[in-house]
């Protein structure tokens, strides 16, 4: 199905359009998107903190700077991909290149009650984020270089089409019904599965020094907090509206969040014999993740259960990467790539038309084609991203150095950006 087409600037269609307008899902939404742009400097403290000394700021520098390459990348042609006029139910159109056609009325496709450009802020923030995930799979071991060039390149090729196929106008996995609220496919499943993608493609041919203990245990905990605040912007604000649905998601989230991190450092307990702070913190994450597709679609009881799971499954995840030698020392894979696949299939079990009419119901309430459609998207979006992930890093390694072997040993806050965190 073709996008819409554009209508004519009337004086009338203007009018209305202007009328259109709610100032209070408009607050929401701009409020909402602030607090998604603060989850990323919190990631940047989350990485920051379970690194070493000397590799700091270099893990600082590569998620931080993705607000600058993405944010650029956004207004530029990234959205008018993910969003623009549909072409082929694969990916949008440049119609909307630099944002033209995208200005202060509604855009009735996506949200009729706020400006297009606050839709297009909100949704900026989700694409900032997602490749600043990915960035914990490039711990202590990417030239800066290569590494702002992969960022573009996977912001280009694997988000901005995803996007456009779950929350796209004509987008495939949008016509079949997929259900994913703020990101179980298009955030964590993809960057999960890139992570995965750079562990096994790219990464697993050469040795390494071993990794390092995280440096800083309450910066990681910080990094943690913050995330779950900026967390309720990136679900609550996805209901476009500060209305009822965004005040359930809030729940959910909220009850998800604390499920999974109360699961999580149990089972540090259990099999550790004390309970881990980072893993209290990881858990958080994990269930936040989790509840991302879900959370508006579903009670705040069955939010309980998707933390719960996503305690369990991503920690069992985390421990099997561990055990077989897996370099993704921040677990990029087990919290986000798993967290996000355990959430689409519980969106596939616990939704309900009581909580979000314009949903579906779940197999619990009998739906089993919902649970089918969700599968497919997990498979779809997880394959696509691999295999576009492992290419573009093949192909940034024709051209330019990646290995940063060399400077492995002294840390690559000095070797790459000539400043370090710590005088001492």
């Amino acid at each position: 199905m073709k996008g819409l087409p554009l209508p004519m600037a009337t004086p009338d269609l203007a009018r209305a359009a202007a009328d259109a307008i709610n100032t209070g899902d408009t607050a929401w939404v701009l409020t909402c998107a602030a607090l998604v742009l603060l989850m990323t400097p919190a990631l940047a403290l989350f990485y920051g903190g379970m690194v070493g000394r000397r590799n700091v700021l270099a893990m600082i520098m590569q998620t931080f700077i993705v607000i600058a390459i993405v944010g650029v990348q956004w207004v530029l042609w990234g959205y008018s991909l993910a969003f623009g006029p549909d072409h082929g139910h694969f990916i949008g159109g440049l119609d909307w290149l630099g944002l033209r056609h995208v200005g202060m009325e509604a855009n009735p496709d996506y949200a009729p009650t706020i400006p297009h450009e606050a839709f297009m802020m909100f949704q900026g923030m989700f694409a900032i984020i997602t490749p600043a995930l990915v960035t914990g799979i490039f711990a202590g071991r990417m030239r800066f270089k290569a590494f702002l060039l992969f960022t573009l390149l996977w912001a280009t090729f694997v988000y901005d089409p995803l996007a456009h196929w779950v929350w796209g106008t004509g987008g495939w996995l949008r016509e079949w019904g997929t259900l994913d609220f703020a990101g179980g496919t298009v955030v964590h499943i993809s960057s999960g599965m890139a992570a995965l993608a750079a562990a096994l493609v790219v990464m697993r041919h050469r040795e390494r020094v071993s990794a390092e203990a995280p440096h800083d245990v309450p910066m990681v905990v910080l990094g943690a907090g913050l995330l779950w605040f900026g967390w309720f912007g990136f679900n609550a604000g996805s209901a476009l509206s500060s209305a009822g649905l965004a005040a359930n998601t809030f729940v959910v989230t909220n009850s998800a969040g604390a499920m999974s991190a109360l699961v999580w450092m149990t089972m540090t307990w259990w099999f550790g014999g004390k309970p881990s702070v980072i893993g209290a913190a990881a858990g958080a994450v994990a269930g936040l993740a989790a509840v991302t597709p879900a959370s508006g679609y579903v009670t705040p009881m069955a939010a309980v259960l998707i933390g719960m799971g996503a305690g369990v499954l991503c920690y069992l995840a985390c421990r099997l990467r561990a055990r077989i030698g897996l370099r993704d020392e921040l677990d990029v894979w087990g919290v986000h790539g798993v967290g996000g696949m355990w959430g689409m299939l519980a969106a596939g079990l616990f939704a309900s038309v009581s909580i979000n009419a314009a949903g579906a119901d779940g197999l619990i309430y009998g739906n089993v084609h919902q649970f089918g459609v969700q599968a497919l998207a997990i498979i779809a979006t997880g394959a696509y991203s691999f295999v576009v992930t492992a290419v573009i890093l093949k192909l940034i390694g024709v051209f330019m150095p990646t290995d940063v072997a060399e400077h492995e040993e002294a840390g690559l806050d000095w070797a790459l950006h000539g400043e370090t965190a710590y005088q001492t």
